[in-house]
């Protein structure tokens, strides 16, 4: 059976930190420049979050900063995030300029959901313990089910102001969600973390001695990251396949996110069971992240129950057709104007004549 040690570093590149965050600062200016030209306030929004981002940051980060793989895979998951997105929200007949604007909440859900649900359900003591770690994002320590529920309160909030389902925006973003499931644990992979169980018979796995500090001779574990990235590649071909045989804008809305929700989650408790235990006692039946999957899973079981019994129509809603209906409304509102002026006119033209009839005549009565 096979078997390598993983020995590589998690930092692609160290850049000096002034350049950097100028650069940075830079982009936050442009975005904020340009949301307030073409009145655009989700891109305001995020350009004023960036800077302050970077503004507190810049107290805390080291110099020269350290550039992981596991950052260039992230910035992957919001640019390949952001066409998989795109390609379904104009699919669906919304503006090539959706996708983007919903980057500004994914940014934030991403990286918010993510940090508050390593901290909430794997390291709450060391939070306590020392509270600004929590900002210290660059340290590590992301969870995916944080993610997931930062990403449905993004989306939530962004089709809420749009005037979108929340399942339309859902079921466009399945997509982007499987591929972000993918490259992340890619990344854990160059990290050394989220590692597997130590393989009994030691026949076959990977070494990750940047992991087992310490020991003369790293054990082979289970490559548990490379079992998930697997997962993520299989749950995209799932939603994609599903949406072929659904008849692609033709199937009932809540089946992608749906799909995602019962693939992913069952895969990842399926996978718990090689991971190395976290948080739970080693002894204990299931552990924290087969406890966190088990919602997953039973939302996505009623969920496509709930969309094949209701089968809702898909369909993005359309600025342009939200033009012409408003068009079409003013147009209404000044044929109604017209309407009511000759009405008006009509009535003048009728009283004067009555005025004239009723009016006696002088010369007559000479």
């Amino acid at each position: 059976m096979p078997n390598f040690t993983w020995d590589v570093g998690p930092i692609a590149v160290e850049l000096p930190k002034g350049p950097l965050l100028l650069f940075v600062g830079g982009i936050a200016v442009l975005m904020l420049l340009f949301g307030l030209i073409k009145k655009q306030n989700d891109l305001t929004t995020f350009g004023l979050f960036m800077g302050a981002v970077i503004a507190v940051a810049s107290s805390f980060l080291p110099d020269p900063l350290a550039i992981r793989y596991y950052s260039l895979l992230f910035v992957g998951v919001f640019l390949g995030g952001y066409a998989l997105l795109n390609w379904q929200i104009v699919r669906g007949g919304g503006g090539p300029e959706v996708a983007g604007d919903f980057i500004v909440y994914g940014v934030i859900g991403v990286l918010a959901g993510a940090r508050l649900g390593h901290v909430i359900f794997y390291d709450f003591e060391k939070a306590m313990e020392d509270p600004t770690w929590v900002f210290r994002i660059w340290e590590g320590g992301l969870a995916s089910h944080g993610a997931v529920i930062g990403l449905i309160l993004a989306m939530w909030l962004f089709t809420k102001r749009r005037g979108v389902p929340f399942l339309e925006g859902a079921d466009r973003f399945s997509f982007s969600a499987a591929l972000g499931a993918t490259l992340v644990r890619v990344g854990n992979f160059f990290n050394s973390e989220i590692v597997g169980r130590v393989v009994p018979d030691q026949s076959w796995g990977v070494r990750f001695p940047r992991y087992d500090v310490g020991v003369a001779e790293a054990p082979l574990r289970y490559p548990t990251q490379a079992f998930e990235a697997l997962l993520g590649i299989f749950v995209l071909f799932c939603i994609w396949l599903v949406d072929r045989l659904a008849g692609k804008e033709k199937r009932p809305r809540g089946l992608l996110i749906s799909t995602f929700f019962i693939v992913y989650f069952s895969g990842r408790f399926i996978v718990e069971f090689w991971k190395e235990h976290q948080v739970f006692d080693p002894n204990a039946l299931f552990d924290m992240g087969q406890f966190l999957s088990i919602p997953g899973i039973i939302l996505g079981a009623v969920g496509i129950v709930w969309s094949l019994r209701e089968k809702q129509p898909v369909g993005w809603p359309s600025d342009e057709v939200d033009d012409d209906e408003d068009d079409d409304d003013e147009d209404d509102a000044e044929d109604e104007e017209d309407e009511a002026e000759s009405r008006d006119n009509l009535a003048d033209e009728i009283a004067e004549e009555l005025a004239k009839k009723q009016t006696p005549d002088l010369n007559d009565r000479t």
